[in-house]
């Protein structure tokens, strides 16, 4: 029997995850069907699309993702502190960016009388919402439904597309996230989907490359992101690398980004055996195909964030300039 997943996932022994969802029946989340020859490879940037959105609603970050053929992988770090500073406008905002929202939620947000008793309810409401954006169950429920539904409506059929539950897997050391992340971001390569890492579509190790770029990609044709813009929740970035250790708190990965793309690289040198892919010996290192000075991967890194602040409000600029002149 299965145990309930309260029992698998601990904040306290580590708030980092390795998750899997696969899809059930020899579904095709995306890539080619050799036996029909039907293209689904659209449907890798509706998956990307949702986990970049929902990660900007909930108080999870994410560290690494791979969306494959039939399943995809995601190493995620829990972080339910940051949901502490939220005043009870921000919960409502970013639980109605994905849903409606109770009638009684409705007219709170309206500023309507409520009666003693309503507004109770609406109170015991609105923490309901806040614990749900920091629950991993809800986060991967707000992920696979909808791309469930949208992928049964185009295949014109009924019933379960992902398998029951997703699977997690706990990271309890530095060693085996780091590990986890490298695993992840190289399964284009190891299913011969790619030669190299910056080749890597629908991949983190792609986006942490060029965020820019990857970034106007993940925000191409969603309607789900016109919701954080009406509620100016920024598009959060991808979990950031802090390098070495220092005096104050850290956040972020304890790793500096030019040591993971060498070990990516080097890691993806090395063939396994039943693993079809690798990469070529004969290419140079990842750095130097970049053209990249260390130097510049640093400033890549501290700006980071402000390249995604930046795009937003960009995006955001343009939309009430939209409405200004409707």
């Amino acid at each position: 029997m299965p145990k309930p997943r309260k029992a698998q996932v601990s904040i306290e022994d580590t708030p980092y995850y390795h998750i899997i969802s696969r899809c059930v029946r020899r579904t095709f989340l995306c890539g080619e069907d050799d036996q029909t020859g039907k293209n689904y490879e659209h449907r890798r940037q509706w998956i990307e699309n949702r986990i970049r959105i929902l990660s900007s609603v909930f108080t999870i970050d994410i560290c690494s993702y791979a969306v494959m053929s039939n399943h995809y992988h995601l190493v995620i770090k829990l972080n339910p502190e940051a949901a502490e500073s939220w005043t009870e406008q921000e919960i409502v905002n970013r639980w109605t960016s994905l849903f409606k929202g109770t009638y009684l939620i409705q007219k709170w947000q309206k500023k309507e009388q409520q009666t003693k008793a309503e507004l109770q309810t609406t109170k015991e409401t609105i923490t309901s919402y806040k614990n749900r954006l920091t629950s991993l169950s809800w986060f991967m429920k707000c992920l696979n439904e909808p791309i469930a539904r949208q992928a049964n409506k185009e295949d014109q059929c009924t019933g379960h597309f992902w398998e029951a539950r997703f699977k997690s897997q706990p990271l309890l050391t530095e060693e085996s996230l780091l590990t986890c992340m490298a695993y992840v971001d190289l399964n284009p390569i190891r299913a011969c989907m790619a030669q190299t890492p910056e080749n890597s579509d629908h991949t983190s190790i792609k986006e942490r490359i060029d965020p820019i770029f990857n970034l106007q990609e993940a925000v191409q044709q969603q309607g789900a992101y016109n919701s954080l813009l009406d509620f100016q929740l920024p598009l959060k970035p991808l979990k950031e690398f802090e390098g070495n250790l220092k005096s104050e708190e850290q956040i972020g990965i304890l790793f500096s980004l030019e040591e993971y793309l060498q070990l990516v690289d080097t890691t993806g040198r090395i063939i396994r055996e039943g693993k079809r892919g690798a990469i070529a010996e004969y290419l140079p290192p990842i750095l130097e195909r970049l053209n990249i000075e260390p130097s510049q991967w640093l400033e890549n890194t501290l700006q980071f964030e402000e390249h995604y602040q930046k795009r937003f409000a960009r995006k955001r600029r343009i939309k009430e300039k939209i409405a200004d002149t409707g």
